[in-house]
């Protein structure tokens, strides 16, 4: 009776994870993480957001369906049930967190800090519980590698077929890459952010399996206070979130080398 009570409630607290993601620290890396696309003239801050706004959107919405989709597979059927597994966005966005969030932190604040509405799972559906967990948890982050290197794929041939259109169109394909590497930059910092082992982002349902029981269940009870350690964490450790994000760096500047020969070059603007 005591393990199924113990189940019971690593079950409610899973269902109660919210999947925070800070989706750029603008002034925080001095890597290439701060390095843009040639375009033909620097954007204001509305047309960069609006540019941004869709491969955000994109990276949080398959995130959020990964995990649902990685859920019904380990047999748990509660995001289909609920309408969640799809990638309609509207279903995925959280009012606060997914836009005026974001809105206050990239207009007034130094960074780009926001998420999706978690998609609910019952983890007691897995049929192994251990090994479910995990999986699910690591869908998302795992999606989000996938998408950056198929931007990188994408910023490749949309400079190819850029060789092939008048100048005067450059500027369109130019602007397209633009996007692209915003998604490239956005879906390796959700990788390395999401995996913190910081309750309640996915890493800490890899990291409280080696724990003992006592600690791990302690340890999950940190997720009531997520979101004010990863505030913390933003704002006065920085140094230590560099550290942990320099994998971050290395694989933006391997992408950028890359692509570079790909860019294309928008006609300059009288």
């Amino acid at each position: 009776m005591a393990n199924a009570q113990a189940k019971g409630r690593r079950a409610s607290m899973s269902r109660r994870r919210f999947t925070l993601t800070p989706i750029h620290a603008l002034a925080s890396f001095r890597s290439p993480l701060r390095r843009s696309l040639p375009i033909a003239r620097p954007l204001d801050k509305l047309t960069e957001f609006l540019l941004i706004a869709p491969v955000l959107l994109l990276a949080m919405v398959a995130h959020e369906y990964a995990h649902g989709y990685a859920a019904l597979k380990q047999g748990d059927p509660t995001a289909y049930q609920l309408g969640r597994l799809t990638w309609n966005p509207v279903k995925h966005i959280d009012p606060f967190m997914t836009v005026l969030l974001p809105l206050m932190t990239f207009f007034y604040g130094n960074f780009l800090f926001g998420g999706a509405k978690p998609v609910p799972v019952t983890p007691r559906n897995y049929r192994n519980y251990k090994r479910g967990d995990i999986i699910v948890s690591l869908a998302g982050v795992a999606t989000n590698l996938v998408l950056a290197v198929a931007s990188v794929l994408l910023i490749i041939g949309i400079g190819l077929a850029g060789r092939a259109v008048p100048p005067g169109a450059a500027g369109a394909f130019a602007t397209l890459q633009h996007m692209m590497w915003w998604s490239v930059q956005f879906n390796l910092v959700l990788v390395a952010f999401n995996l913190l082992p910081i309750p309640p982002l996915d890493g800490s349902h890899v990291a409280k399996y080696l724990m003992p029981p006592a600690w791990a269940l302690q340890y999950q009870r940190l997720g009531a206070y997520g979101i004010v350690i990863l505030l913390l964490l933003l704002t006065f450790g920085r140094p230590l979130l560099a550290v942990w994000m320099a994998p971050v760096s290395l694989f933006a500047g391997i992408a950028m080398r890359v692509v570079t020969p790909y860019i294309v070059q928008a006609p300059p603007v009288p």
